[in-house]
């Protein structure tokens, strides 16, 4: 996995396990991979994929159930996205509302481009 510099490694591993439950590779109830193991994949240290797995778990997406790993919570897809939007609402779309007023370009235009 390459990261990038903005965000902490282990966050950006926490998105990535997210995304995997959104777009449905791991669904609720589903063990997911050990911690050595998702550290292992994405070439980190084991270190840092517990940060991610810790922060998921207070979350809410994930939970361990001691002596057999982490799985994925009822609710994590619904929890995800809300957040997410939440996020998306907050800070992305102001941003880009932002970026078109300097650029004159109108919604119309955006919509135009993203029905092609």
């Amino acid at each position: 996995m390459a990261f990038n510099n903005d965000k902490a490694i282990y966050l950006q591993i926490a998105d990535r396990l997210s995304d995997e439950i959104l777009s449905g590779t791991f669904q609720a109830f589903d063990r997911i991979p050990s911690v050595r193991e998702y550290a292992a994949r994405l070439g980190v240290n084991a270190n840092t994929a517990v940060k991610a797995y810790d922060q998921l778990a207070q979350e809410g997406i994930i939970f361990n159930k001691r002596g057999l790993g982490y799985f994925v919570a009822e609710d994590a897809q619904r929890h995800i996205k809300q957040t997410r939007r939440q996020n998306f609402l907050k800070t992305v779309l102001p941003e880009i509302a932002r970026q078109m007023k300097m650029l004159d370009i109108s919604w119309e235009e955006i919509k135009n481009q993203l029905t092609k």
